[in-house]
């Protein structure tokens, strides 16, 4: 086995803090890395600290969208013509730029919401490049990609201080 699929999944916080733990990791072996956010802005600490590490590759969030919950319509139109585009260059750029690791974060949410298909996820592990380590997060991952991974780790919240009207605190949940 040249590489793995790995899946942060789960109701608690701390799945893309593990996935950025491991491509943090993973360039500091000498590997490269690239990292993809769906429903995020780049107004997110770790994005501004991974941008300092050699060979790692954040891709710029160019759009916000705001929570599905919310969205109109029209905008969750626009938003799967964007998240789709976005996947779909990632993709490319992931086999092109010869990356040794790709993480997905909040794939799992942009699927399930329907804003990209999980056919070209799905296409996309099964066909990747011999070496390529793939990292997916995210809440309610299928059945199939459970079965296509080699690790799932399901992060379970007991506790969290946001059930007590605590915020998101900058530094901390972003």
């Amino acid at each position: 086995m040249d590489s793995c699929v790995h899946i942060y999944c789960g109701e608690g916080k701390g799945k893309t803090t593990a996935a950025v733990g491991l491509a943090v990791r993973a360039a500091g072996c000498g590997r490269k890395v690239l990292i993809t956010r769906f429903l995020k802005t780049d107004h997110s600490g770790e994005v501004v600290a991974l941008g300092l590490i050699p060979g790692i590759s954040v891709t710029p969030c160019e759009k916000s969208f705001g929570f599905f919950f919310r969205m109109t319509d029209e905008q969750k139109k626009e938003a799967a013509v964007y998240y789709t585009e976005l996947l779909a260059m990632t993709l490319r750029k992931a086999v092109d730029g010869a990356f040794d690791l790709l993480v997905l974060d909040e794939i799992m949410a942009v699927m399930n919401y329907g804003l990209v298909r999980e056919e070209t996820v799905r296409d996309f592990i099964t066909g990747r490049p011999s070496g390529l380590e793939v990292v997916m997060t995210g809440r309610g991952p299928s059945e199939e990609l459970i079965s296509l991974a080699d690790y799932v780790s399901e992060i379970q919240k007991i506790k969290h201080p946001y059930d007590q009207g605590l915020q998101a605190r900058e530094g901390i949940e972003y």
